[in-house]
């Protein structure tokens, strides 16, 4: 059973920083894409980043591109999302979900029936 584990979250001031931590289990770490996501009040779920599996690559939103980065540790099986100028828009809970069929540069596809999703982290900017 895939198991996703989110932290890190809290109340930060715009232009800070925060690190969430997504730690997965249940499957082999190493093959498969992981995608960070969120969720602002009334709005859609949307994609945030995701990492490739073996292949390596990594999508931002254009929203957070130059502000987000998006890493792994096989090891610990632990992705990580690195979260600098934050704005108050940036303001939702954020899951993290696995696997992602696809992620790259342009693009991250998943299957509504295989994909897993952790159970979230709130992340507020303040103004």
């Amino acid at each position: 059973e895939v198991q996703l584990v989110e932290s890190g979250g809290g109340l930060v001031q715009a232009g800070g920083s925060l690190r969430l931590s997504c730690a997965a289990s249940g499957f082999t770490f190493d093959d498969y894409a992981i995608g960070w996501f969120r969720q602002a009040p009334g709005k859609e779920r949307e994609g945030v980043s995701c990492s490739g599996g073996s292949y390596g690559s990594t999508y931002y939103a254009d929203s957070v591109k130059g502000r987000f980065t998006i890493s792994r540790d096989n090891a610990k099986n632990t992705v990580y999302l690195q979260m600098d100028s934050l704005k108050p828009e940036d303001t939702a809970v954020y899951y993290c979900a696995a696997p992602l069929l696809v992620c790259n540069a342009n693009n991250y596809y998943y299957s509504g029936s295989s994909i897993s999703w952790g159970q979230g982290t709130q992340v507020t900017v303040s103004s």
